[in-house]
């Protein structure tokens, strides 16, 4: 073997041990400044998921009221698509980071490649479910439904789930770049879906440069296509700028074992989605029972609730990795700390979104081109519904805590006694004594709920696993027992 050979394999070997400690500032960096470096582009890139996911009902909301309903009745199905496909990416990353975290990198590389086989077996359950789109329509809707909602709503709802692995696959390349502490990537992954949504949309939805007016199915189309578009970015972002997890196609090769343990963090994390899609199918039927546009004004609150919930959202995914890196590490200081600022961050910001939904209601509902008995009810829906805010940022962060140490199955817990337990069939005792008004009041009540067992289960955390962990200064040294 030549010098020069010799040489440019040592470099290699510098380069390629560079790229393995990138992931180490995890374990160095001061947590504030790191939970603000780690969450503020997923926070971002969040708020823009919030508007790629409102814009369709805004120019919908212009467009017609019956094809903003028909949205409404769809959302269900959208909100169970991103269950399973965030959920699963959520505990790829989770372990993905334990093991970079303990150094077990090709553990880690095959945690990556798993995933995407993985998205293949979700896919193919949407898939399944936008063959039946039809049928699924006339289940979701009553019996005085016009034939336009359940038409607008059928090809949406097609169109999105036959194309559905796209979002998916995107999830997992966010999740790779967020392990790996590249968030910025994230932003960029998202700013460009988002941006030809909004120039699409309302190219197809209202006929504009020549194109046919196509409302519904052009939203979808808008939607989908500028899903493809993100994924295609979250794929040369990875392959160009995360090194430390090498992506080859070759190397996407089942593996149960990891897919167990990849799953085994993953159920509870898409059962806990999962559950607000099935609340949500189930309010619909509740507020169909008064009006379409009891329906329609449920789905504006969430898609502008959306907007609060969804950097709290990224600062959960941001501290995930961090908390998940540092018990790997064994690093009890560091990870009880993300935990202490995460919490008072959730609290904060969704206390402001509070304020906002209280000051400005007609406002927000104005934007949908809602007629006055849509603002009206909405006023009320927007003023109950938020006193949930800051409870919910509480249960939020916790979550990423519960995620992150291997117990989502706690924030499971928490999501089904809330949702399916209180907030279902108090809305549904609510509606019954004192009408569409009175169903809100179900969500704070459930909040409060929620509270409650995510102390209870931050005791047992506390209590089982991180007072076990090795105690250890500000410069990573074991604390002696005498010292």
């Amino acid at each position: 073997m030549t010098d020069k050979v010799k040489e440019e394999l040592q470099t290699e070997d510098n380069e390629e041990a560079r790229q393995k400690r990138d992931s180490d500032r995890l374990g160095t960096e001061p947590v504030h400044q790191l939970m603000l470096k780690m969450s503020a582009p997923l926070m971002v890139s969040m708020f823009v998921m919030a508007l790629y996911n409102i814009v369709d009902s805004i120019f919908l909301g212009w467009y017609s009221t019956d094809a903003l309903t028909a949205v409404s009745y769809c959302f269900p199905f959208q909100n169970l698509n991103a269950a399973f496909g965030i959920g699963t990416a959520v505990g790829m990353s989770a372990l993905l980071s334990r093991y970079l975290g303990a150094r077990e990198y090709d553990k880690a590389d095959k945690v990556a490649h798993n995933g995407f086989v993985l998205v293949a077996i979700n896919y193919a359950i949407f898939f399944t479910i936008g063959c039946f789109a039809d049928k699924i329509m006339l289940l979701m809707t009553s019996a005085d439904t016009s034939a336009q909602i359940i038409a607008d709503g059928t090809v949406y709802l097609r169109i999105t789930q036959w194309l559905s692995i796209a979002p998916m696959i995107q999830s997992m390349f966010e999740r790779l770049l967020q392990s790996t502490g590249k968030t910025k990537y994230i932003f960029y992954m998202q700013m460009a879906g988002t941006i030809f949504n909004v120039i699409v949309d309302p190219i197809l939805i209202f006929g504009l440069l020549g194109f046919p007016a196509m409302g519904a199915k052009g939203a979808a189309i808008a939607t989908v296509f500028g899903q493809i578009l993100g994924c295609i970015c979250g794929h040369i972002f990875n392959r160009k700028f995360n090194s430390e997890i090498e992506l080859s196609p070759r190397k996407i090769k089942p593996h149960l074992r990891t897919m167990r343990d990849i799953y085994r963090i993953a159920i509870p994390s898409i059962v806990l989605q999962s559950v607000g899609a099935v609340m949500n199918f189930s309010l619909n039927k509740i507020l169909g029972m008064f009006s379409d546009l009891a329906v329609t004004t449920f789905g504006v609150y969430f898609k502008l609730q959306s907007f609060v919930f969804m950097p709290i959202f990224g600062m959960n995914s941001g501290s995930v990795p961090i908390i998940a890196y540092n018990y790997g590490a064994d690093r009890r200081d560091r990870l009880e700390r993300c935990m202490e600022l995460g919490v008072r961050y959730g609290v904060g910001v969704m206390s402001v979104g509070t304020l906002i939904f209280w000051l400005i209601p007609e406002q927000l509902m104005g934007l949908f081109n809602s007629p006055p008995e849509m603002v009206a009810m909405g006023v009320v829906a927007l003023h109950i519904m938020s006193l949930n805010f800051p409870f919910a940022g509480f249960c939020i962060m916790r979550g990423a805590a519960f995620q992150a140490l291997g117990k989502s199955v706690y924030s499971m817990n928490i999501s089904l006694i809330r949702q399916l337990v209180v907030i279902v069939p108090c809305a549904y005792l609510f509606a019954k004594i004192g009408g569409v008004d009175m169903v809100w009041w179900a969500f704070p009540l459930a909040e409060v709920v929620g509270v409650t067992m995510s102390l209870l289960y931050t005791r047992s955390i506390k209590k089982n696993i991180i007072s076990k962990m090795t105690p250890r200064d500000k410069d990573g040294n074991v604390i002696a027992a005498n010292s």
